[in-house]
Parts: structure tokens; sequence; C-alpha cells
């Protein structure tokens, strides 16, 4: 199946790009706002994903149950998802009711921002930071990250704190919404089945008057803190570790050789980890990644076993790093060429998925790959390739945390 790209930017500074198919089922569309945990205040911790629950209490047109009805009686998909890099709202569905999914999507990006939503949301946050704080990997993840950032927002909780929910005024909510939720902060994404001009007229005429408010992202020098963390966890059965260190940003074009050798160490069945720990009976979950973000990316390793086994697992993880280059043979290569090339092929088949890979991507960076061309890249991958960014991204932890009973 063939896609074609196609772009253009509103008066406003609204940025809409499709990648569109008549061959294709169905269509989606989604909305992409460049504002998330990193962009926050610390007073504020925990605003933007507050907002994406507000978004979806009703405006001056549709009720909360109207806005669920919208979707639901053209049989659409549709959800919503809030990172340290971006809010996003999306939709799917047949071709011929994507004009109703962005109907109802822009109605509910100029939201009412009612108190008494206000106040009803604020207890179900913080029924979900308590959901959260009953998984010990997140309660460590959370303060290890706070720990490594140190003041910066980098470190900022997604879900916000109880305290930082519980003093925030809808009138502050307000106020980070009408700055960060412009016209030149947001991009309209489209993917399948889709007439691009038609759906340009439609978002024109819809979001046309949208604000522009010159919001920006401060991309302040990235101070990472080195040392150690430890977190005590009342009855807690197993201790829980991670390793921190620099990698590769989202821009920087060397991430799919980061990503790919941090697939080779800890990616799941197969890897060096799984088989240095899980299968040998040390840990029962070892894993490594690299995440590429806005400006600036981290390498991660963590693992979770008996506490007797702790001081053993965190001496072969780091054994495992030291040989981890020399160890890579041609076998490796071709295994995470196919496993990251059927990864990526298989998240974009259905326009859903090519409509979110396009959102995430306009937002980070701005610049368009087609999905194609990001094939080759990892494709064209080679030995010396992982060989050279494991030396300038070296898995090499400046920064240990772990969790356990005492």
């Amino acid at each position: 199946m063939t896609y074609q790209f196609s772009e253009t930017t509103l008066s406003n500074g609204m940025r809409i790009a499709a990648e569109h198919s008549s061959e294709a089922a169905t269509a989606a569309i989604g909305f992409f706002v460049k504002t998330g945990a990193r962009d926050e205040t610390s007073a504020l911790m925990g605003v933007s994903h507050f907002l994406e629950h507000m978004i979806f209490k009703g405006t001056e047109k549709l009720s909360a149950e109207e806005v669920d009805l919208a979707f639901d009686s053209i049989g659409a998909e549709h959800n919503a998802f809030t990172s340290s890099e971006m809010t996003a709202f999306w939709g799917a569905g047949l071709p011929e009711v994507l004009p109703n999914i962005h109907d109802t999507l822009s109605d509910i990006l100029r939201p009412s921002l009612r108190q008494k939503d206000f106040d009803d949301e604020k207890k179900v946050i913080l029924e979900e930071i308590a959901m959260y704080d009953d998984q010990p990997f997140w309660v460590l993840y959370e303060n290890a990250m706070e720990q490594y950032y140190n003041t910066s927002s980098l470190g900022h909780r997604v879900l916000g704190t109880p305290k930082t929910i519980v003093d925030m005024k809808r009138d502050e909510l307000a106020k980070y919404f009408f700055e960060r939720y412009s016209a030149d902060n947001t991009v309209v994404v489209l993917s399948g089945n889709i007439d691009f001009e038609n759906m340009v007229g439609a978002i024109e005429a819809n979001c046309g008057a949208w604000e522009t408010t010159g919001a920006l992202r401060k991309y302040d020098e990235v101070v990472r803190f080195p040392g150690t963390y430890t977190k005590k966890i009342e009855d807690l059965h197993q201790h829980y570790l991670m390793m921190m260190m620099p990698s590769a940003s989202f821009q920087n074009p060397k991430r799919h050789a980061v990503a790919a050798l941090a697939s080779i160490f800890g990616g799941g069945e197969g890897s060096r980890l799984h088989w240095a720990l899980v299968d040998a009976g040390l840990a029962e979950v070892a894993s490594a990644s690299a995440d590429s973000s806005d400006g600036f990316g981290e390498q991660m390793v963590w693992a979770v076993c008996a506490p007797d086994d702790a001081e053993q697992v965190s001496t072969v993880i780091k054994e495992e790093m030291k040989k981890l280059v020399q160890s890579l043979t041609k076998e490796d290569l071709s295994k995470v060429i196919a496993k990251a090339s059927t990864g990526v092929a298989v998240a974009s088949e259905r326009p859903a998925g090519r409509m979110q890979r396009l959102g995430s991507m306009l937002t980070t960076s701005g610049t368009y790959v087609s999905l194609e061309d990001e094939l080759q890249t990892i494709e064209k991958l080679t030995l010396k390739d992982l060989q050279e960014v494991a030396e300038e991204f070296p898995w090499e932890p400046i920064f240990e945390a772990s969790a356990s009973q005492s």
C-alpha cells in the first residue's frame, strides 16, 4: 500500500500533516500538543495530565456524556495520552466518519473547564496516583528520576504529586491551557483513506480562530546528578534496581543504532541480560532500553530479583556491559534489524498507528521522515555503527537506584 505525504500550515500557525492512501480501509486523526510534564513548573506538576482529563468533561456544545456518545454512535475509537514530551488526543474509524471525529475532537479541545468538573476530577487523579503508589517499580522510577535530574523539570512526574494536585487551582490550570493549547503549539495529523484538501478546509473552519500565543519549550542544559539512591518500601519482598546513563536524543541520527544496541543488551528474550540473569535464575526481570526524547536521551537498565541476589545481579549487569561491544556478532545485528523493522512496520500497519508515529515525530523534531526511509536506515545498520555509538554513549551507569524493604 502506497502512502502520500501532504502538509500545510494555517495562518494561525497550526500545522496539518497527513500520510494518506485511497487503498486504506480506515482513517485516523490526532491533535498533538507540544506540552507535557517537562513544560510545567514544579508547583504545577501534573497540570498537563490534569488537562487531559478535563478535555473530556464537556464544552459549551457537549456534556461529558455527549462526548462519549459522539464517538460511540459512529463506531469510532478514541483515546488520549500525556507524557513528559506531549499531550495527544486522537480518533479513528471508517473514512466516512472522519469528519465527525474531527468535529468532536476540535470541539472538546476548547473545553469549558468548569469548577465542579475540576473539583471532581481532582479526586479521580488522586486515586490514580494512589494506584501507582502501590507499584514498586513506579515508586522507585519516579523517586529516582527526581534525584537524577534534581530540580530540573525533566524529572517531573506526569501525574504530579498528591500535594501539587491538592494545591492546584482551577484558574492556574486554565492559564496553562490558554498559554500552551494554542494553534502554533499544536500539530494536527491524519492518516489513511482521507481527502486531504477537504480535511484541511474542515480543520480551518473549526480551528482557524484558535489563538496564537508563541508558546515555546525551554531547552535548558540537561544537568544530571550522578550517584546512588535507595528507596525503602514496606512489605517489599523483592529487590528492584535501576541504572541510568546519557543517550542519544530523538534528533540524533544515531538513535536507531543506539536502540539496536540496547535491544541486543536487554531487549527481552535472547538478549544478553536475559541469558545472564533471567535464564540463569538470578533475576525475575532484567531489561535495558534507550529512550530518545526532545533534545536529550537516556539509557536505562532495570532488574527485579530476590534481595539475597541483589549484589550479584548488579555485578553481572556491569560485567555484561563491559563485554557487550566485544561480543557483538553479525547474527546479533541481523536479528535486531529484523526485530526493529518488524516493530516499526507492524506499529504503522493501521492508519491509527501511522497517525501516532507521525504526530509524535513532528511534535518532537518537527521533521518528517517516511516509514520507508526509517526502515532503510534501520536495515543499513552495521556492526561498526553499533560499536561507534557504544563509544559515544557507553553503557556505563552514572546513577544507580534501588528499592528494598531494608
